[in-house]
């Protein structure tokens, strides 16, 4: 399909859609059904079987009309869908991706653990085949949007008789069965958008596994790819951010300025123009096939960056950028740095470096698969699982 046909495709969609006369949901899934929902998804799962490109000129075709309101269900959209086209069957694809695209059913993803943080293979939430099915029992820990959730990704321990890395399975959790519990994590903001979840005797249908049994760590591996370009990868305008933020605050008032901040802003202008133009090049790598390890350099840089400008936000600013009136504890759906105070965004800027992947495991990561250095000493690597120290 030529530019011109997906044009022309849209142009008719819209023509025999009107938006203004029908429910925004019986839009979406009109808009999915057709295949103009991911484009770059295969027929039947929401898409056309064209290049990841194609998907900007499309969202700029739809501007103005119902949205499926991405920004509340990024888990789902940047995660869950791509580890669901990746490895899951034609059942799976039917039965789960329209309802996400569309926005019906939130996901969310339970992979850390109070015990097994950074090093995610050393989990220890078991699951355990009972008939047709699984028992799951455990805890984790840093849930985004799990008081909201459907659905969730879960990775839990199937054979502690293996080494860790090949006892895992991957399964698709319901968030609304028996044995579910979550609480909230109040954060430094005050509010509460992480949550933990404690799983007892929570009961899996094996038709919710994704991937054979014992392939979760691949599987995972999979959706951290995703997540990590989802979170640094994507496109953005020049000056987007919280860049935008300071550099409209150092134009609008002179009173602020001075020479040493001067050079710290053109220094921190430069870099993020870098990553910018960077992930550029990530996306058009994207558009050859599935996401590499580079996407865990754009998510690092990406943490590192905002932390910095968060930073030289307050002292532009001044005593003003420590005012904080809002310690209201919310469950926000997004996180919002535009729209907050500039201690809001120094203090959430501080979760960057963590949530998507500790930037001390993505270093790991770039420098053994990136750069190709030669890997840490790994003494747990051929121990099965239930004999390490805990």
């Amino acid at each position: 399909m030529t530019p011109e046909e997906l044009r022309s495709r849209v142009a008719e969609f819209r023509e025999k859609h009107d938006h203004t006369r029908m429910e925004p949901l019986e839009y979406l899934r009109a808009r999915f059904d057709a295949g103009l929902a991911w484009v770059h998804f295969p027929e039947g799962a929401g898409g056309l079987g064209l290049p990841r490109e194609s998907q900007r000129e499309v969202e700029k075709a739809f501007a103005g009309t119902p949205s499926n309101r991405p920004e509340g269900n990024a888990i789902g959209l940047g995660m869950a869908a791509p580890t669901i086209l990746a490895v899951g069957t034609p059942e799976q694809r039917e039965r789960w991706l329209r309802p996400l695209w569309t926005g019906e059913e939130i996901w969310c993803q339970l992979f850390s653990e109070p015990g097994a943080g950074s090093d995610l293979a050393g989990l220890a939430t078991r699951a355990v085949r009972d008939g047709d099915g699984w028992v799951v029992n455990g805890q984790k820990v840093w849930t985004s949007l799990a008081h909201r959730a459907r659905w969730a990704l879960l990775v839990a321990r199937t054979d502690p008789s293996v080494p860790k890395h090949r006892g895992l399975t991957y399964f698709v959790c319901d968030m609304t069965a028996p044995g579910v519990e979550v609480r909230p994590l109040r954060q430094i903001t005050g509010e509460a958008e992480f949550n933990e979840v404690f799983l007892t005797d929570v009961r899996i249908p094996d038709a919710h596994r994704l991937g054979a049994v014992g392939d979760g760590w691949k599987v995972a591996n999979t959706t951290l790819m995703s997540e990590r370009v989802a979170i640094g990868g994507q496109a953005v305008p020049r000056e987007a951010g919280v860049l935008g933020l300071v550099s409209q605050a150092w134009r609008e008032r002179p009173e602020l300025r001075d020479p040493a901040l001067y050079d710290r802003l053109l220094r921190l202008w430069v870099e993020a123009e870098v990553v910018r133009l960077t992930g550029q090049r990530l996306r058009q790598q994207l558009a050859q096939g599935e996401p590499g390890p580079e996407g865990s350099a754009m998510k690092l840089s990406f943490a590192e960056l905002n932390q910095r400008l968060t930073g030289f936000e307050l002292e532009l600013l001044g005593d003003e950028s420590l005012l904080y009136d809002d310690w209201t504890m919310r469950r926000p759906e997004t996180v919002d740095f535009a729209g907050r105070s500039p201690g809001y965004r120094y203090l959430r800027a501080k979760g960057n470096s963590i949530e998507g992947g500790t930037s001390e495991i993505l270093r790991n990561i770039i420098a053994e698969r990136v750069l190709g250095l030669p890997g840490e000493h790994r003494v747990d690597k051929d121990t099965p699982w239930k004999d390490l120290p805990r």
